[in-house]
């Protein structure tokens, strides 16, 4: 029976890994998972907070869409972006994914 199922000696004598070997292994995991996905992530969410509080009138907006326009209106929530000669598009602050330099629509 032993050559089907053979005995572990060496597992008998070692036993089980301590709990401060398990905390570590469990804290360095959350040091890493912080540092590679909420770190970098929170520090996009804030430069984008930051952009989109910094768009003004006349400003040249790319939003998440792929629509790039001129601001002709900036509201708490909304800005009113003009994307042609009288068409006025009124979007989400959110939406906006870049401010533009200047004169980067009309040289497209």
């Amino acid at each position: 029976m032993n050559l089907i199922f053979p005995i572990a000696y060496a597992q008998e004598a070692a036993g089980q890994p301590s709990m401060t070997y398990n905390l570590i292994l469990f804290g360095g995991m959350f040091v890493l998972f912080y540092l590679i996905l909420w770190r970098p992530q929170s520090k996009r969410a804030k430069e984008h907070k930051e952009l989109i509080t910094s768009v003004s009138k006349g400003d040249e907006i790319m939003t998440s869409g792929g629509l790039m326009g001129k601001v002709a209106n900036v509201t708490d929530d909304y800005i009113a972006v003009e994307v042609a000669e009288n068409v006025v598009l009124k979007l989400q602050k959110s939406s906006v994914a870049a401010v533009l330099p200047k004169g980067t629509i009309s040289q497209i």
